[in-house]
């Protein structure tokens, strides 16, 4: 059987790593953590209908430093797949591919994501709007 010389197809070593490719990743990394993150929430959810004991044992890990960082990174992964998703949108309509567009797009992405989580958390502490 003769063998055919196709060329190879390009791997990452051809390409520039851009911001895009991380938030590529962290798009899908995202999905999986607010996977992890819904089970969190049904945990406590079920907690809370469990009774006084049940939902205070919760509401102690939830509260605690560990807990705090858990549920941070939960909004912030919840922020960004938001944030990407809207983004995926305006691709889906074949909008926004251009290299400056999706540059900036990449800083609205990651700096809104950052943005709307500290909202979110400045709300629940009480620092804002309350």
């Amino acid at each position: 059987m003769a063998t055919v010389n196709r060329p190879l197809s390009p791997h990452l070593q051809v390409y520039h790593w851009g911001l895009h490719m991380t938030l590529s990743i962290l798009h899908r990394t995202t999905g999986v953590a607010l996977g992890v993150g819904t089970l969190l929430l049904a945990w406590w959810l079920i907690s809370l209908a469990s009774g006084p004991e049940a939902f205070a044992q919760a509401q102690v890990c939830l509260s605690s430093w560990l807990g705090r960082v858990v549920l941070l990174g939960f909004t912030w992964s919840l922020m960004l797949h938001l944030c990407n998703g809207i983004r995926h949108l305006v691709w889906d309509t074949g909008q926004g591919f251009e290299l400056p567009t999706v540059r900036v797009t990449n800083l609205l992405v990651l700096g809104g994501s950052i943005v709307l989580t500290l909202i979110i958390w400045a709300v629940g502490y009480g620092l804002i709007g309350g």
